[in-house]
């Protein structure tokens, strides 16, 4: 007997995506095997590690707690989506800084930084940390990652900094 199947439409790393799907799909599975989105790790499936954190309508979640029949409507965005081009200031900032070494936590924690530079308040080690304490990381010790998700809010503000100089630049004549 064949399982009965919902449709859910998903705005997923700026695509509108449909699909049938069976009600126990959890969403990291969904994005994995159905969407081929394999940035998105799969550890534990019990919302222990966090490597399967993703953004659900500008949220970091972790993906393996949420059925993909709830995310019905959302937007969503994941490893793949920061950049498409060039590097994102996430992903350039963890190179920069060494915020990786097996590179199993990674997207998850460039997911949790890309979450917390989009948010209003200043970005302290106390702050990063806390955000940090849902991502079990065996390799970096965290110090490196810390240093990279600062790194990448500069990164950020010069290009800001850029941007709004080439306005000025551009309004005067």
């Amino acid at each position: 007997m064949a399982s009965e199947r919902f449709p859910v439409t998903l705005t997923i790393n700026g695509q509108k995506i449909v699909r049938d799907v069976e009600p126990r799909t959890l969403l990291v599975h969904f994005l994995r095997d159905d969407l081929d989105l394999t940035g998105t790790h799969v550890g534990c499936d019990t919302s222990q590690c966090g490597t399967c954190t993703i953004l659900l309508n500008n949220q970091a979640v972790k993906s393996c707690t949420i059925l993909a029949v709830q995310a019905d409507g959302a937007e969503i965005v994941t490893v793949e989506g920061l950049e498409q081009d060039h590097l994102h200031p996430v992903q350039q900032a963890f190179w920069e800084k060494h915020g990786l070494q097996c590179g199993f936590c990674t997207p998850g924690a460039m997911m949790l930084a890309a979450y917390l530079l989009n948010q209003s308040e200043p970005l302290t080690d106390e702050s990063i940390r806390h955000q940090l304490d849902g991502l079990l990381c065996r390799c970096t010790g965290y110090e490196n990652i810390v240093r990279a998700i600062k790194r990448a809010k500069e990164i950020i503000d010069e290009h800001d900094e850029e941007r709004f100089q080439e306005t000025a630049q551009s309004t005067r004549g």
